[in-house]
């Protein structure tokens, strides 16, 4: 990387790096939380997406990455630079997408943008119909392929989750916001793609920008250090594991030499079709599959009959066949990497690499995640704040690449189990930071309750478009109104958003966009 950056074939993209820390309180609405036990780290990943996924969180955050693509990105490279926001799931990508849109069409700014996703997304919050790639709501002016599309001068910024995170090659890219955790190689690889090297008539690609919203400088920065200069192996990879991973895995009974010999054919054969393929694999899953299923009903009844032996032995049933599956995946990656440097002159070990790469995506076994109630939850406190734009030096000592060693000794960990609340809690420890009134939330939605109970707005709400509600002069006086009726619950921000036209219009925004009171006037009309 060093020597590619010297010489001008990539830039270095961590001249212009600025991170962003969020701080957010949690609580109830009011209404008691289902405070049973859960299981740990699922509800900790479903608290935080919560809040990724809340409308306020990403309207903040649209509104930085708009306005800082606008004062610093898009002159460059002639007005020609285009920029990428990384996110985390396919769901956050349509709501950064319909949320970037409503901005940018609300400042009434010439940009265009694209969202690039596989399959269908349901997110009945955002739309009654699955949203796709070439919906209309999310992609109007999309012809064709989209990385043609986002080449023309119509399309500024692109918002990806996992489809072209990595491998899209776009040299007038020279921004990037980063919404998602990243690390290591996928961290190098991310933000590679603003690196590319481009020069036309006399414009000359030398500056890129980074906002991160969810990764600390250090992170980032290790991640770099570890490709800069020379990459270095801690130790090296025994190619044997290969063949005893595959020893391991044909004892344990799962499938026979017949099953895999029967998919390869079918894989190798050119006239074969999807039903050859299906019909040649899914015997095998479905097998496993019903084991699983059958001891996890056995552990449920043995549980209720109180017979701990036998709901211990259905247990480790299902804990055979997920390692089973991780182990195969295993092996997926050792062969794939020793196999380029090393002939083991075995079709066997081939045929076997085959086989788990068609099984494994049918065995969905053991992924299923807690439900977690969190429709109790409100956000009170949101803040985004900036540690500053920083150059983060590359060069000095860097950690040594881990070989692979110990593959297909996978276990399965026991779940932590722990109260809601007390989740909710640790979270707010952690993240409250800062904070101040002025950061409330609370105060935008006490507002809109006192909002909701004019019977006026309703019946303007149910039969005009959203633009003609929101200039509506009957919503202006409404809003001082209800600021005055919130004086006893928030006296210090009621006075200066009585005698403040600039904050009153600001909340009135607040309302409009993330706190849905359009939204929420029609439905209380209907």
């Amino acid at each position: 990387m060093r020597q590619a950056i010297e010489e001008g074939f990539i830039l270095d993209v961590l001249k212009n790096y600025t991170p962003y820390s969020l701080a957010f309180k949690l609580a109830s609405d009011g209404r008691e939380l289902d405070d049973k036990e859960v299981e740990r780290s699922s509800a900790l990943k479903s608290l935080m997406s919560w809040v990724k996924l809340h409308p306020w969180n990403i309207s903040q955050k649209v509104a930085i990455v708009v306005e800082h693509y606008r004062a610093m990105v898009m002159p460059l490279l002639e007005g020609r630079a285009k920029a990428m926001v990384v996110v985390e799931s396919r769901k956050e990508a349509v709501r950064w997408q319909l949320a970037m849109q409503s901005y940018i069409a609300e400042k009434g700014y010439p940009l265009g943008t694209l969202v690039p996703f596989s399959g269908e997304v349901n997110d009945p919050e955002s739309g009654p119909d699955p949203f796709s790639e070439t919906s209309k709501a999310l992609n109007l002016g999309l012809k064709g392929d989209i990385r043609e599309t986002f080449k023309g001068a119509g399309f500024h910024v692109l918002i990806v989750a996992n489809k072209f995170q990595t491998g899209f090659d776009q040299p007038l890219l020279c921004g990037m916001y980063i919404d998602r955790r990243l690390a290591g190689i996928q961290a190098v690889q991310t933000l590679s793609r603003l690196n590319r090297a481009y020069q036309s008539g006399g414009v000359v690609k030398d500056t890129t920008y980074v906002l991160d919203f969810t990764n600390s400088a250090d992170d980032i920065l290790t991640a770099f250090k570890t490709y800069y200069e020379t990459a270095e192996l801690q130790d090296v990879t025994g190619p044997n594991q290969v063949l005893d991973l595959r020893a391991k895995l044909d004892g344990l009974g799962y499938y026979d030499e017949h099953e895999v010999d029967r998919m390869v054919r079918a894989e190798l054969n050119a006239k074969a079709t999807h039903a050859d393929l299906s019909a040649a694999i899914e015997p095998v899953a479905d097998r496993l599959l019903k084991a699983f299923k059958a001891a996890r009903d056995a552990e449920a009844k043995a549980r209720a009959e109180g017979n701990d032996k036998a709901a211990v032995a259905a247990k480790q049933t299902q804990d055979a066949l997920i390692v089973f599956r991780s182990n195969m995946g295993a092996f997926l990656r050792l062969y794939a990497f020793l196999s380029q440097i090393f002939d083991y002159g075995a079709t066997a070990i081939e045929a076997r690499s085959l086989f788990y790469r068609r099984l494994i995506p049918l065995l969905d076994f053991g992924r299923e995640r807690e439900g977690v109630d969190l429709s109790k939850l409100v956000l009170t406190h949101h803040k985004l704040s900036t540690g500053g734009k920083t150059n983060l030096m590359l060069g000095g000592a860097a950690e040594k690449l881990k070989p692979m060693t110990e593959a297909g000794s996978a276990n399965v960990q026991d779940k932590e189990k722990a109260l809601l609340s007390q989740l909710v809690a640790k979270l707010n420890d952690l993240f409250t930071g800062d904070l101040t009134d002025n950061d409330q939330l609370s105060y935008a939605m006490t507002v809109k309750g006192k909002l909701l109970e004019n019977t006026t707005l309703a019946q303007q709400a149910a039969s005009n478009h959203k633009e003609q509600f929101g200039n509506s002069p009957n919503l202006m006086n409404a809003i001082v109104d209800a600021i005055i009726d919130a004086v006893d619950a928030h006296s210090t921000m009621s006075k200066q958003a009585l005698e403040s036209p600039v904050i009153q219009k600001g909340l009135k925004d607040a309302l409009m966009g993330p706190g849905r009171l359009y939204e929420a006037m029609r439905e209380r009309a209907a």
